[in-house]
């Protein structure tokens, strides 16, 4: 690329920059505009609009009592009248609790209303809830006489106060509610909290009923559904982790997920199911059946910035039933995506922690988290820790960094002869016998133009294995390091008035430094390879201006803890290239180089046999 073509670039970014912010200005002129608009109406509305508002409201809550009477009719002409008194009463709230998770339940529908994780705040400091009793829904849908849903029905509650706080004595404590059809058949909701636990364990009773159901059923339907709310600082970085997830039967039974980078997304699932995830960044509400959902649909969308919340999830699942069962083994689980934790429950809770696939996951399960669980447990501090996994990490690679750059030495130092090569053939019709002479050179002196690439090519699965780590790295959540006042989410030292397109509304320091410190490690690495940046300028270009600009942009509203990893990396990286350096002689490189050339060039079997094939077909 030439300067025009920079010029032009830079152009572009200034004018959408500037784009930006004349269109955010205009955006509040226009509200603060049509906020005067807005007065001046209700000035002028007529006194009586009040009246004629509170007799359009009297008039819906008429027509609402006059359709609960003919539903309460119907269900009492098909039900009895124990289903019909249910469907009225007042909402009531219960709670479990135990030192991890506080649960609360409503009355009506006997559901789990809200969940609220103790030990964990959200990013402004108030209480993390997964869910309101507003914005979630769950019932069983039945045919008694009728079709039911269980959320319609106010449950009558057995043996439960209305603060279930598991005491000190206490190992476990339960929850029942009942919906009776008639005084001597019901359904019954057992719900039972362990102490220290996350799973709150769910057993649906079914007492009497069997000559009430139809004789040809084999499955009903559970419905659930819910609104996350946004617990992080970021909605756009927290949307990318937050989806529906669902597993497969069985030890090995795979992970599928919905997009989470779709507004909208749904699947109908035709096979068995084990269990379903309404996943956020950091945080899982897992429905487990014990004996597996048969099949089920499953859908979220995604809610609109600064509306409180991030996506809607929802799921409609089949559990296999007959008149003659008694009882349904479910369970919940709520509470973090901490992968040691969710491995404790052995129902492959912890694949939904995304580590990455095949090989880069086995990097991260087998040694990246045993090594950063080992220093969490002798350092305090996550910036620390972060420092010397990385160190190790370089260290580790050192050998391939190493060879790398003497591969890169080796081609620096031919430069000369290569030169030499291109001034005797200047023309293009002899591009082809000049590119057989310089690979002549290479296998002549011994020097493997993929050299330098194929050690960086082996370092990759680890550059991968860290950038799926670190965004999915509970542990840094809410930990603060020097500015950074969370690494599991982006750090801003300027809050800027408008929004710049694929950067952001602020500026992050320490993908700033990240991007300085790529550019200064891409020039000296350019530096090195001064033949083939003659030879692919374009590639010069990209690497030592284009990269740095790309990341500042995509990491801007990265977790700090994954730009702060590879701000380290970099910095050591350059440590690393001056110690080279001042060990590795060019002089003495280029004499080895100058030995290996007097010396026969080693044919491959491969090579003989072909020259073998040539000579005997010259014959022919």
């Amino acid at each position: 690329m030439d300067k025009k073509s920079i010029i032009g670039l830079v152009l572009v970014g200034v004018i959408l920059i500037g784009f930006s912010y004349y269109n955010n200005r205009q955006m509040s002129k226009y509200q603060k505009e049509q906020a005067v608009v807005d007065s001046i109406a209700k000035a002028k509305m007529p006194k009586d609009t009040s009246k004629n508002e509170a007799s359009v409201v009297q008039e819906q809550l008429k027509q609402e009592k006059a359709k609960d009477s003919l539903e309460v009719a119907s269900i009492s002409e098909a039900m009895g009248a124990s289903m019909a008194s249910a469907i009225k009463g007042t909402e009531e709230f219960y709670t479990l609790q135990n030192d991890r998770i506080k649960v609360v339940f409503s009355n009506k529908g006997g559901r789990i209303a809200s969940v609220e994780a103790l030990k964990y705040k959200r990013y402004n400091g108030d209480k993390l809830v997964l869910f309101t009793p507003e914005k979630s829904q769950f019932d069983i849908n039945l045919f008694i006489g009728q079709s039911i849903s269980t959320s319609k029905f106010y449950f009558q509650p057995v043996n439960v106060g209305k603060n279930g706080v598991l005491s000190a004595k206490d190992s476990v404590k339960s929850a029942v509610f009942r919906l009776y059809t008639d005084a001597s058949s019901y359904i019954e909701y057992v719900y039972t909290l362990k102490k220290g636990s996350y799973m709150v364990d769910y057993k649906v009773n079914f007492v009497g009923l069997e000559g009430k159901l139809p004789q040809n059923m084999t499955s009903l339907d559970i419905n659930w559904a819910m609104d996350a709310p946004q617990q992080e600082k970021g909605f756009k970085y927290e949307n990318n982790y937050t989806n529906v997830a669902y597993k497969f039967p069985g030890e090995k039974g795979d992970l599928e997920e919905l997009s989470a980078m779709k507004e909208t997304g749904s699947e109908k699932v035709t096979t068995k199911i084990q269990w379903v995830d309404f996943k956020q960044q950091f945080f899982s509400s897992i429905l487990v059946a014990k004996n597996s959902f048969t099949s089920g649909d499953v859908s979220q969308t995604t809610h609109q910035p600064n509306s409180g919340y991030v996506k809607n999830f929802k799921a409609t699942l089949q559990v296999p039933f007959t008149p003659a069962t008694k009882s349904i083994d479910l369970a919940f689980y709520f509470g973090p995506n901490l992968f040691n934790e969710l491995r404790k429950y052995d129902m492959g809770f912890e694949t939904v922690v995304p580590l990455g696939s095949w090989i880069i996951r086995w990097i991260n399960r087998w040694v990246v988290i045993p090594v950063f669980d080992m220093l969490e447990s002798h350092i305090a501090s996550f910036g620390i820790i972060i420092l010397i996994l990385t160190v190790l990490i370089k260290l580790v690679l050192f050998p391939l960094t190493y060879k790398s750059y003497l591969s890169m030495a080796k081609m620096r130092v031919l430069k000369p002869d290569v030169d030499q090569i291109n001034a005797k053939y200047p023309k293009k019709e002899d591009a082809m016998k000049k590119q057989q002479e310089v690979m002549a050179l290479y296998r002549k002196t011994g020097v493997n133009p993929m050299g330098g690439c194929l050690p960086m090519l082996l370092q990759m699965p680890i550059l991968f294995a860290m950038f799926k780590f670190f965004p999915a790295s509970f542990e840094l959540r809410q930990k603060s390091f020097l500015w950074a006042d969370d690494l599991s989410s982006f750090d801003s030292i300027v809050n800027l008035p408008f929004d710049i397109p694929m950067y952001g509304g602020h500026i992050s320091l320490f993908t700033l430094l990240m991007a300085v410190s790529l550019y200064l490690t891409s020039k000296i690495n350019t530096a090195q390879m001064a033949d083939t940046n003659q030879q692919m300028p374009g590639m010069k270009f990209m690497t030592l201006y284009m990269m740095p600009v790309m990341m500042l942009l995509w990491f801007n509203n990265y977790a700090a803890g994954l730009s702060y990893y590879y701000l380290l990396s970099n910095l050591i990286t350059l440590g690393q290239t001056y110690f080279i350096r001042q060990t590795v002689d060019d002089a003495a490189v280029h004499a080895k180089l100058k030995e290996a050339s007097k010396k026969p060039v080693k044919k491959s079997r491969f090579q003989q046999k072909l020259e073998e094939m040539a000579k005997q077909q010259k014959k022919k």
